[in-house]
C-alpha cells in the first residue's frame, strides 16, 4: 500500500525541493507535478489549483508517508496538502 500526497505550493516554487535527496533516495519517493500524475494514469479529476498554487503529488510506501509528512509540514512553500491512500497493484 501507498500513499499520494496531494500538495500544494506557492505557483514557482521548485518541487524537487519539496523533498531532501536523502529523503528520496531513502524512501524512494516519487515526486511530479499533476500533469504528469495524470499521464501516468492516475486520477486527478477533482483536484484543482487555486490561484497562485501549483499542484504536485509524492508518491511514497505507507511505512514512510510519516518521515514526507514531517518534511512536506516544514517546508515554507507548501500551502496545504491532503494524504490519499493508494494501491499500484
Amino acid at each position: 500500500m501507498h500513499v499520494a500526497f496531494v500538495v500544494h505550493m506557492v505557483k514557482g516554487a521548485d518541487a524537487d525541493t519539496l523533498l531532501s535527496e536523502e529523503t528520496k533516495r531513502d524512501t524512494q519517493a516519487v515526486v511530479m507535478s499533476l500533469d504528469d500524475a495524470g499521464k501516468m494514469g492516475f486520477s486527478t479529476s477533482g483536484i484543482t489549483a487555486k490561484p497562485g498554487q501549483e499542484v504536485n503529488i509524492i508518491i511514497v510506501a505507507r511505512r514512510d508517508a510519516p518521515w514526507v509528512r514531517r518534511q512536506i509540514e516544514a517546508h515554507d512553500h507548501v500551502a496545504g496538502f491532503h494524504e490519499v491512500d493508494v494501491n499500484l497493484a
